[in-house]
């Protein structure tokens, strides 16, 4: 193979790179195995010692690992900071090694709702050390750790549901089922996409809107969009909406036969445990909608149309830790950029907006509006070179921001 040279030097072989992140993305299934590989066997060596009372907090893996194990990471791993060179982006995109790992989320995500289904269901749990079944806050705690998976594997649906594979967008589907969200792979794709950063999108957050105003907004938004969006589309076919061929039935109706065999197999008393897995889970994906485009907006140019998306209308971290358990969803102006490109080659841009830490930390700051105000509102104003006016503002709240942040120049 012959090697080209730039002006600035020789040019980067494919077969020379090697992407240091390359088994670092095993991490990514750390999540939908950690109740096997680390939830169980503690459960039973917790309750073999008699420590009955630790032996509980792994039900709670997922909260742990998303709130307290992964911004901790972060901290101490810090920014990622590696771009794959422009001339290995075609064989990175095509080494087939890291959708495979992208496949494998879903058997162990499905294992793990089963497994959590037969836990809070079992009448008798002896070979974990345990008396009789599992007490309520356990049966709370492994559900809500369950729909944390669900959630995380929404994030893998996201990167399977915008390649051009069959394959792949058949198992973004079934990757949305268990947390009853099929209609996201419509709206993010047809929807999102086209409407990111505007006042229109329900999935892009506003300056004065907690992310607790927010969710309903847009948990019921992306619903109604996604139902427009699928109507339109048959009506341009000459076809009804009422029908299998329209996508978000179909996908409710995946969920609804996934659900209808584990109550079939676990019986009726899995229902509200399976519906507060759902809810954490597209919860968490509405928390991340919140912070990656939290009071940015593309602007109306003179003809009336808004101007192009471009790395300045979405919030950016690149923070490795994060980086791996979530697919690189962080790169997020160059998703926008290159929706179909593969997380390997998502790369960090020069000039996009940036969290002062990982999505996972931010996650949790979103929890609690003054904290996410204090934290993010300075950082909209100074995108914004001091005017606060040109960032998206909550209609409601126009005023009482405007007024809160001073005239055009103002500092916070």
């Amino acid at each position: 193979m012959s090697t080209e040279t730039h002006a600035s030097g020789p040019r980067v072989e494919a077969t020379d790179w090697r992407d240091r992140k390359r088994y670092l993305w095993l991490w990514g299934l750390f999540a939908p195995t950690g109740l096997f590989t680390i939830g169980l066997p503690l459960i039973w060596a917790f309750n073999e010692f008699g420590w009955h009372g630790l032996a509980q907090v792994p039900f709670w893996l997922g909260p742990v690992l998303v709130y307290v194990v992964i911004p901790l990471a972060d901290i101490f791993f810090g920014p990622d900071g590696d771009n794959p060179p422009d001339e290995v982006m075609e064989y990175l995109e095509n080494d087939k090694y890291y959708r495979y790992l992208t496949y494998l989320y879903l058997p162990f995500q499905y294992a793990t709702l089963i497994m959590g289904a037969y836990l809070i269901t079992a009448d008798h749990l002896s070979w974990l050390g345990i008396d009789g079944g599992l007490h309520i806050i356990d049966k709370i705690g492994l559900a809500i750790t369950v729909g944390m998976i669900g959630g995380i594997g929404i994030n893998t649906a996201h990167e399977l549901g915008h390649k051009k594979v069959d394959l792949e967008r058949w198992l973004s589907r079934i990757a949305l089922a268990q947390s009853f969200y099929g209609h996201f792979y419509i709206e993010h794709n047809r929807g999102h996409h086209v409407r990111v950063a505007t006042p229109e999108d329900p999935a892009s957050s506003r300056v004065g809107e907690t992310f607790w105003a927010f969710w309903p907004r847009t948990v019921w938004g992306s619903l109604i969009s996604s139902w427009r969006l699928e109507r339109t589309r048959l009506e341009r076919h000459g076809k009804k909406p009422w029908s299998l061929q329209n996508e978000v039935l179909s996908a409710w109706l995946m969920s609804l036969a996934l659900y209808a065999v584990l109550l079939a197999v676990f019986g009726i008393g899995l229902l509200p445990y399976l519906i507060l897995q759902a809810i954490v889970g597209f919860s968490l994906l509405e928390a991340v909608n919140y912070l990656e485009h939290y009071g940015l907006v593309r602007q109306r140019t003179t003809s009336g149309r808004y101007e192009r998306p471009a790395p300045v209308h979405s919030w950016n971290s690149d923070h490795i830790v994060t980086n791996i358990f979530l697919y690189h969803l962080q790169r997020h102006s160059d998703h926008h950029a290159y929706p179909t490109r593969r997380y390997q080659t998502l790369r960090s841009w020069d000039g996009a907006p940036n969290l002062p830490s990982g999505y996972a930390s931010m996650i949790l700051l979103a929890y609690f509006p003054p904290l996410w105000r204090r934290v993010m509102d300075k950082r909209v104003i100074a995108h914004y070179g001091g005017d606060i006016t040109r960032a998206n503002i909550h209609p409601g709240k126009r005023d009482k921001v405007i007024a809160r942040y001073g005239t055009p120049g103002a500092e916070a």
